[in-house]
């Protein structure tokens, strides 16, 4: 079983996110399991969003407390103690981050890091600051749990419009993921 956490900011595509990411791993043959967690819906406001997948069906109905995954929206929202506190040993972490911050995450060596700068892709392909397609394509290379066959059937099923501007994202995403040497 894979657990993951995905964190951003309202408006930033978090749920939606972790919606095309469950039904890109169901189209991979697996089982997930989706939630989402926020206060008053604004836009800004801190937002967490779990999926939980496995190749069997998921009997547990709990929290996702130790995820093994997690997804950084805004890196604003990095605490490394609550990551160390939560994030499995050894897990993978995708932080959207400028590239010349490629050394500033060194305090989580423990971890698979892999960074990409979504915010200046998602206003190069115009989709403001939606990113959400964006760190789906980095998720896939980082992890390699799925093809970007998946990914994109995914996209093309939920997005309701601008369905090629966000195909283009996720290739985008993909292609940009920067992993740093430890």
């Amino acid at each position: 079983m894979i657990e993951i956490s995905l964190r951003g900011r309202g408006g930033q595509g978090i749920v939606m996110a972790s919606q095309m990411l469950g039904l890109a791993f169901f189209k991979a043959g697996m089982y997930p399991q989706c939630y989402s967690l926020f206060g008053g819906e604004r836009r800004g406001a801190p937002v967490v969003s779990f999926l939980r997948v496995d190749r069997e069906k998921i009997l547990l109905k709990c929290d996702i407390k130790f995820p093994d995954e997690m997804i950084l929206a805004d890196s604003s929202l990095i605490d490394p103690e609550a990551i160390r506190s939560q994030v499995k040993p050894g897990g993978k972490i995708l932080i959207n981050t400028g590239p010349s911050d490629t050394g500033a995450f060194s305090f989580l060596s423990e971890y698979s890091i892999g960074l990409v700068d979504a915010t200046k892709i998602a206003e190069e392909v115009g989709l403001a600051r939606v990113m959400n397609t964006i760190l789906l394509g980095a998720y896939a290379r980082l992890t390699r749990h799925l093809s970007m066959d998946h990914i994109i059937a995914a996209v093309e099923e939920m997005v309701p419009g601008e369905k090629e501007r966000n195909i283009d994202a996720v290739r985008k995403g993909y292609a940009s993921l920067v992993i740093p040497r430890s």
